[in-house]
């Protein structure tokens, strides 16, 4: 078993205080009630490709944010981790634990929000069940993606959520929609190139193909691991720790 249940639980109960959980939850909603709203007081229609807008572009990269800075980069900074680290753990071992966890906390929140999306948008009369359901695996893919990522960032420095959401905005949100070469490097451009398979749509033009897609989510997943693995292996304990 790569991950430890003893690291993933204490993880989780690191992760799920009251203030985060409620905080995520909330935002997680924030697709579900705005199309809500769009079904209750407005004639918008709500197509396949508002999903990027409503789930992939700002909720899915925000949630892994919070989960994947926090899983190591709080313990780091508050000097907790020196607990774990004086064990005789694996260093690759305890960021599996971890990346499970973080990874699983998005695609746990992610994945609903995209669905329940996909059956509320029906009420503006175009049915994209499933399509709320492709952007949702996808989208829980992608999630442990950016939480990967984020995380390993997180073990160079105290300012990974501020770098996480400098990425989210500039490089995901504005150049690789500007910019096509740079849709090589994005895990939102390899999330949609699945997502669009998965719903069966017509990519538009200069969008990534799938196979490229699934390569870059994987590279990132498997980078950001050893990436983080490495950093947490040469992490130095001090005597006052």
């Amino acid at each position: 078993m790569i991950a430890r249940a003893p690291i993933v639980a204490l993880t989780l109960r690191g992760l799920l205080d009251r203030r985060r959980t409620w905080l995520m939850l909330a935002l997680a909603a924030v697709p579900v009630v705005l199309v809500g709203l769009a079904a209750g007081f407005g004639d918008a229609r709500i197509e396949p490709d508002d999903f990027d807008s409503l789930i992939v572009q700002l909720v899915l990269p925000l949630i892994a944010l919070v989960f994947g800075t926090a899983a190591i980069g709080a313990e780091l900074e508050e000097g907790t981790i020196v607990y774990l680290l004086t064990k005789p753990i694996r260093r690759a071992r305890l960021v599996a634990s971890k990346g499970v966890v973080v990874a699983g906390l998005t695609a746990a929140l992610i994945a609903p929000a995209a669905i329940l999306t996909g059956i509320v948008a029906g009420l503006t009369g175009n049915d994209v069940t499933s399509a709320g359901l492709a952007y949702g695996v996808a989208a829980a893919v992608g999630g442990a993606a950016y939480a990967m990522l984020f995380m390993a960032i997180s073990t160079f420095t105290t300012r990974a959520l501020a770098i996480g959401l400098a990425y989210v905005m500039l490089w995901e949100g504005v150049l690789a929609d500007l910019l096509e070469g740079t849709r090589t490097f994005s895990i939102r451009q390899a999330t949609l190139a699945v997502a669009r398979e998965l719903a069966g749509e017509n990519p538009p033009e200069g969008a990534i193909a799938l196979e490229q897609g699934v390569f870059i989510l994987v590279a990132v997943i498997v980078g950001a691991a050893a990436v983080a693995t490495w950093r947490m292996s040469r992490y130095q304990i001090r005597g006052g720790d």
